[in-house]
């Protein structure tokens, strides 16, 4: 399943069924906590979060799990943490059947705002 072009994150999730959009809500939440300054957008079709004009964290709904992509480090620092859900290049597989590991994200987005401050 795949979003409609839309130019607003809010618009993103609303084209979604609501038992899906409950999970991008969460998500969108969860990196806007953890990464209050993220400029928040839509790129590539998806939610996009960038620290100082650099790519920090994207998330996107599909039909069965909601995609989670912190390229180009954040899946190699949590390589261990990620290895239970389905990945991609890039990419990691959270399913709606389950609980959205908040905690992970959250520690993602910070890994990430770090990495991009050189730190």
């Amino acid at each position: 399943m795949k979003a409609p072009l839309v130019s607003t994150v809010e618009d993103y999730i609303a084209s979604f069924p609501e038992e899906i959009q409950v999970h991008l809500k969460t998500v969108r939440d969860c990196v806007k906590k953890a990464g209050p300054q993220l400029a928040e957008s839509i790129s590539y079709g998806m939610p996009a979060y960038k620290h100082k004009g650099k790519p920090a964290v994207y998330f996107g709904g599909y039909k069965g799990h909601i995609g989670f992509y912190a390229t180009p480090t954040g899946h190699e620092a949590f390589a261990k943490e990620l290895s239970k859900y389905k990945q991609g290049k890039g990419s990691v597989q959270f399913p709606l059947t389950e609980e959205m590991p908040l905690k992970l994200i959250e520690d993602i987005v910070l890994f990430r705002i770090a990495n991009i401050e050189g730190k």
